[in-house]
């Protein structure tokens, strides 16, 4: 197989972003489409979305129903482009009826759908189950994460994300029914933009073993999940971390500050970086400096310098979209050349299992621990599914 045939389900907004891409229909320059992947067909509920679609990358076989579609022998794999509720059940299809599946973040807006799909995903390992886990083809974040993994900065301590860049207004919200609703989307900033961040957060610094989560639900939006979330958690060695989300702050911020016994990282913009490597443990300054040089250093009104440190610093422009074609490139490299994939679909456990736990802490008004109880989560999200009185409850 030379190229990958692939099929959109779902030719909605993002749907047609990666069908741009598919077939070099951007404001790039130069091709971008992958040069082992083409468009092969799409499908979409909406007669409507078909006729666009067609009428602007011409007339590839089009569905109305993904099944058919999958069946049709025209596709290879497909990039599940449709609400977050039915990843789950497209993908599991597509797994058993031999498709190979990329699926977008999250991969489903609860744990217990997730681990379905993996289950399926282990009982076909002939066919290629990956995530669009996008952000982490950043370089920044990928040289991050090799000099984290190295160990060299030692134990960490403490992780803040402050990522409030996520402005979105309300005709963002009103563009379709079923965003920003319990039944539709499955929740807010946590499921849709933030699964991002959340990701990565867990990527670099690890699982946390506990939650507790303070959330603002319509937030300065007239919608009833969540747009403003504060989460704080607790690793498995002690260390706290602190996540901070909102969809509210049109001059948002994205900053992230990982401490460590011997050095911290602070990332400006997800494009800028500072790696500050101690001298020696901050433990052997704790017991080595004497008062007199504790003033001294404080009152020098600056966190240390060349005797406490050394200072490097790492940039990327991650640029949006190029980091999707990484994605989708990898994905089919794996295909064809069995390698290549830049995350597993089973990795799609860990954000979602994670923005569960912060749901129920929400909830419940406790702290949660991981991996969440995935059956008390649908059940209390069924009970907000039925105060909104639009949509089916979901499978418990």
């Amino acid at each position: 197989m030379n190229k990958v045939r692939i099929g959109l389900v779902g030719i909605g907004v993002q749907g047609t972003s990666y069908a741009r891409m598919l077939t070099n229909h951007t404001d790039s320059s130069k091709p971008v489409c992958p040069a082992n992947a083409e468009l092969a067909a799409y499908c979409d509920i909406l007669p409507e979305a078909l006729e666009k679609a067609n009428q602007t990358f011409g007339e590839l076989p089009s569905f109305s129903d993904y099944k058919e579609m999958i069946d049709s022998g025209k596709v290879d794999a497909v990039i599940t482009t449709l609400p977050h509720f039915f990843h789950p059940e497209v993908t599991i299809y597509a797994l058993e009826h031999g498709i190979h599946v990329l699926v977008e973040k999250p991969a489903a807006v609860d744990a217990k759908s997730v681990h379905k799909m993996n289950a399926v995903a282990e009982a076909h390992p002939e066919l290629v189950f990956g995530i669009m886990l996008n952000q982490r083809t950043n370089q920044l974040y990928r040289d991050i994460k090799t000099i984290i993994d190295s160990s060299e900065l030692g134990e960490l301590r403490r992780s803040n994300w402050i990522i409030n860049s996520w402005w979105r207004s309300t005709p963002y919200y009103n563009q379709s029914a079923w965003r920003a609703t319990w039944g539709g989307e499955g929740g807010g900033v946590l499921v849709n933009q933030a699964p991002h961040q959340l990701d990565l957060w867990q990527w670099l610094c690890g699982v946390p073993k506990k939650v507790y989560a303070k959330m603002v639900f319509g937030a300065h939006r007239e919608i009833v999940v969540e747009n403003d979330v504060t989460m704080t958690v607790e690793y498995e060695n002690g260390a706290t971390g602190v996540f901070v989300t909102s969809t509210h702050d049109i001059n948002g911020t994205d900053r992230l500050e990982i401490d460590f016994s011997k050095g911290k990282i602070v990332v400006e913009n997800s494009r800028e970086a500072k790696i500050y490597r101690f001298t020696q443990d901050e433990a052997v300054f704790d017991r080595s400096f004497t008062l007199s040089d504790m003033n001294k250093l404080l009152s020098s009104n600056r966190a240390g310098g060349g005797d406490l440190y050394s200072e490097e610093s790492l940039s990327s422009d991650g640029r949006w979209g190029f980091q999707h074609i990484e994605v989708m490139q990898r994905f089919c490299d794996q295909i064809t050349k069995g390698e290549g994939l830049l995350a597993h679909g089973s990795e799609g456990i860990m954000g979602v299992n994670l923005a569960n736990a912060a749901f129920l802490s929400a909830w419940l008004n406790q702290e949660v621990e991981l991996p969440v109880d995935q059956d008390l989560f649908l059940a209390e999200l069924n009970k907000r599914i039925a105060e909104e009185g639009k949509f089916a409850l979901r499978e418990v």
